[in-house]
C-alpha cells in the first residue's frame, strides 16, 4: 500500500536545497532535461517520419492505380466491367477507365519522354488527386477531339510551354507513307498544368481516353479500369477478385506491386530511427540510477535515523523511488509538451531559418516534397510516454533496494 510518508520525505529530499547537495542536484537536474530532449526528439522525429509517410501515400498513391484490371484488348463494355466489380467488391469506392502510351514530347528544340495516360475526366477526379493539384487549367479542359494536354509543371518548364502552346507527341511506333517509313506524331495543345512531386510531375501526362485511343489506332473503349479502395491494403485481394470475374480477358495489377518496396523502406526507416533515438531516451533513464546512487550515499545517516524510528525497507525503499519517479515523470511530461510542440511547428522553423539564411533546405527537384511535413499521431506519443515511465521506474529500483539494506548501527557508528 502507497504511504504518504514516503511521498512526505521524497518531496522533503528533492525540494531540499543545502550547499553540500549541490552537485547531487545538478546531477538530478540534469537528469531531467536529458529525459525531457530524449522524449522531445523521439517524438519530434517520428512525427516527420510520419509526415513523409502521408505525403507520400497521398501524392504517389493518389496518381498510381491502388488497384486495377487491364486487358490485351480494349474492353468496349469497360462500364459494365467496373459496375460488376464493384458490386462484387465492397472495398471499391470509384473506378476509372484508362488507355496508356508512351512517347516523346517535343517543343521548341526540346525534347522529353513521357508515360500518357488517356483518361475520361469526370471518372479521374473520383479516383485520383489531379484534379486538386492543378496550378493551371482544369481537367475538364480535356474535350474528345480537341487533342488537349495535361503535363507535370517540371515537364512544362522544361519545353517552355505555356496554356495555350502547342507540343508534339511523338509515338515509337512507324506508319508507312507515301514518303517512307515515319514515326507516328500529333500535335497537342497544352490545356493544364499539375504539380505534385518532381518525380511525377516528371513522367506522367494525361490527354482525353478517345484521343489516345486514335494516337494508338484502337477502337472506343479502354485498355483497363482503374479503382479506389477504401483500405489501400487490401488492393492485392480485391485486384485478384476483380480479374477473376472475367478470367479469359482481365488480368490484376496493384500499389504493392509497383510502390510497395517504397513504402516498405519507410517504415524500416521509422522502426529504425525510432529504435536509435529510444536509446537517447536509455541513456538519459541511466542517469536517473548515477543521481539516486549518489543521493543514497549521501543520505545515508538519514536512512540509518528513519530506520532507528521503525522505518521498514519498504518505506525506504519507496522514498527513493518517488525521488526517481519525480524526475522521470517532470522529464516525460515536459519532453512530450515540448516534443509536440515542436512537431507541430517544424515546418515553420525551418522556413523561417532558410529566410534568416537564405538557404533552402528542401529542394522540390531532389526531394518528394519541398517542405518538411510532419503528423503526430496519439499511438506514438502514448508509446513513448508509456516506455519512459516504464524506464525512469526500472531505474529506480537498484539505488532504492540499496537503500533499503543500509544497517543503522554500522551507518551511526561512522557518524
Amino acid at each position: 500500500m502507497f504511504r504518504p510518508l514516503a511521498l512526505f520525505i521524497g518531496l522533503r529530499y528533492i525540494k531540499a536545497k543545502r550547499k553540500k547537495n549541490g552537485f547531487i542536484s545538478f546531477i538530478s537536474l540534469i537528469s531531467t532535461i536529458g529525459l525531457t530532449l530524449g522524449v522531445a526528439v523521439l517524438i519530434t522525429v517520428l512525427s516527420v517520419m510520419n509526415g513523409f509517410d502521408r505525403e507520400i501515400k497521398t501524392r504517389v498513391l493518389g496518381m498510381v492505380p491502388q488497384a486495377s484490371v487491364a486487358s490485351f484488348e480494349i474492353l468496349s463494355d469497360w462500364q459494365q466491367i467496373a459496375e460488376k466489380i464493384r458490386k462484387q467488391n465492397p472495398q471499391v469506392q470509384a473506378y476509372a477507365p484508362y488507355i496508356q502510351l508512351q512517347g516523346m514530347l517535343t517543343a521548341e528544340g526540346q525534347v522529353s519522354g513521357i508515360m500518357i495516360s488517356g483518361i475520361e475526366p469526370e471518372y479521374e477526379k473520383q479516383v485520383s488527386i489531379l484534379d486538386e493539384y492543378m496550378v493551371a487549367g482544369s481537367l475538364d479542359n480535356l474535350k474528345s477531339g480537341e487533342f488537349g494536354i495535361i503535363l507535370g509543371e517540371s515537364v512544362a518548364m522544361n519545353l517552355g510551354l505555356r496554356l495555350g502552346d502547342k507540343v508534339t507527341l511523338v509515338l515509337p511506333e512507324a506508319s508507312p507513307s507515301a514518303a517512307g517509313v515515319i514515326p507516328r506524331f500529333k500535335r497537342f495543345t497544352l490545356v493544364g498544368v499539375y504539380r505534385i512531386s518532381n518525380e511525377i510531375d516528371a513522367m506522367m501526362g494525361f490527354v482525353q481516353m478517345r484521343d489516345a485511343g486514335v494516337m494508338l489506332r484502337l477502337p472506343e473503349g479502354a485498355q483497363g479500369i482503374r479503382l479506389k479502395l477504401n483500405d489501400i491494403f487490401q488492393a492485392p485481394q480485391v485486384a485478384n477478385n476483380a480479374a477473376s470475374l472475367d478470367i479469359t480477358r482481365l488480368y490484376p495489377s496493384d500499389w504493392t506491386s509497383t510502390h510497395g518496396n517504397l513504402f516498405s523502406a519507410i517504415q524500416m526507416e521509422k522502426a529504425m530511427i525510432g529504435l536509435l533515438l529510444f536509446l537517447i531516451v536509455v541513456v538519459a533513464a541511466f542517469n536517473i540510477v548515477s543521481s539516486l546512487v549518489m543521493l543514497v550515499t549521501d543520505k545515508k545517516a538519514d536512512i540509518a535515523i528513519l530506520k532507528t524510528f521503525g522505518a521498514s525497507p519498504k518505506l525506504v525503499m519507496q522514498v527513493f523511488m518517488i525521488q526517481g519517479m519525480i524526475i522521470g515523470v517532470i522529464g516525460t511530461v515536459a519532453g512530450t509538451i515540448l516534443g509536440v510542440s515542436l512537431a507541430l511547428s517544424v515546418n515553420d522553423i525551418l522556413v523561417f531559418i532558410s529566410r534568416v539564411f537564405g538557404i533552402s533546405l528542401f529542394n522540390g527537384n531532389v526531394y518528394p516534397v519541398d517542405f518538411l511535413p510532419s503528423q503526430v499521431q496519439l499511438a506514438d506519443v502514448l508509446l513513448i510516454v508509456v516506455a519512459s515511465f516504464l524506464l525512469s521506474f526500472l531505474m529506480t529500483i537498484y539505488p532504492a533496494l540499496r537503500a533499503s539494506k543500509i544497517e543503522p548501527a554500522e551507518t551511526l557508528r561512522y557518524e
